[in-house]
């Protein structure tokens, strides 16, 4: 699933054709224009898509990345990381299976926005060692 609001519309449809030409699914959960929209919404819907499985995993996009993070955040079953380096990207995957990529529009550049998420979709969980109980712990406190 990937999901912008207003100020990621332009870097949502090059990751789209950049992650189609590479043949990536992607199902797209808006916004369809740069006119201005709620950030929640868009989050929430992409979140749901992933919790229920309906999508493996999700890229939200908005100015900085932070305000899809804290908003996708607020959804059980989601593990969000804004990133804006490759670094981060490979190791949220590999080590807190993170299941939705946040990108900042007005942080990072097109190509490195295509290298994130091409990490991110590529890259499988570190499923050994110490990464699934503490994984486990993020889910238990979703409880609280």
């Amino acid at each position: 699933a990937i999901g912008c609001d207003h100020a990621g519309f332009a870097l949502k449809g090059k990751l789209m054709r950049y992650l189609g030409e590479r043949g990536f699914r992607l199902k797209d959960m808006g916004t369809y224009s740069e006119e201005s929209c709620d950030y929640p919404d868009i989050a929430l819907a992409l979140g749901r898509a992933v919790v229920s499985g309906e999508c493996a995993r999700g890229i939200l996009i908005c100015g900085t990345g932070i305000g899809m993070s804290i908003a996708a955040n607020k959804i059980a079953g989601i593990r969000a990381a804004c990133c804006s380096d490759t670094y981060s990207a490979l190791f949220t995957r590999l080590h807190n299976d993170a299941n939705v990529l946040c990108i900042g529009a007005r942080v990072v550049g097109e190509g490195l926005a295509a290298d994130l998420a091409e990490i991110f979709l590529t890259t499988p969980f570190e499923n050994s060692g110490n990464h699934p109980r503490r994984v486990a712990k993020l889910s238990d406190m979703e409880k609280l």
